[in-house]
C-alpha cells in the first residue's frame, strides 16, 4: 500500500491496475480532493501478496473490476464514479 496524505475524514482505500486509465482518474480527483488515502496496483505485486489483495478485493467487489474504492471499511464505488466519490468523502 502506498499512502498520500490529505485531510483525514474517511479512510479510503483504493484497489486499482497501474494499466488502468479509471484507475489513474479516480487516484487523481482523489489527490485533487486533498483526500488522505491508500493505494495499491494489485497488478504489480506478485505472489501471496498479490493473492491476499485479490481475495480482499474480491471480498468487496466480486466482479474483481478496478478501480475499486473502499471507505470506511463499508462504502464500496465500484469505477471512476465523479460525483458519488465527492460525495462520500465529503467533497
Amino acid at each position: 500500500m502506498q499512502y498520500v496524505p490529505g485531510d483525514d475524514h474517511h479512510k479510503v482505500v483504493l484497489y486499482a491496475l497501474s494499466t488502468c486509465g479509471w484507475c489513474a482518474r479516480t487516484k487523481q480527483l482523489l489527490t485533487d480532493l486533498g483526500v488522505e488515502f491508500s493505494y495499491v496496483y494489485v497488478d504489480l505485486l506478485t505472489g501471496d501478496e498479490q493473492g491476499t489483495v485479490v481475495k480482499e478485493v474480491e471480498k468487496w467487489n466480486p466482479r474483481l473490476s478496478f478501480p475499486t474504492i473502499v471507505i470506511d471499511g463499508s462504502k464500496v464505488i465500484v469505477g471512476f464514479r465523479e460525483e458519488e466519490i465527492r460525495k462520500a468523502v465529503g467533497a
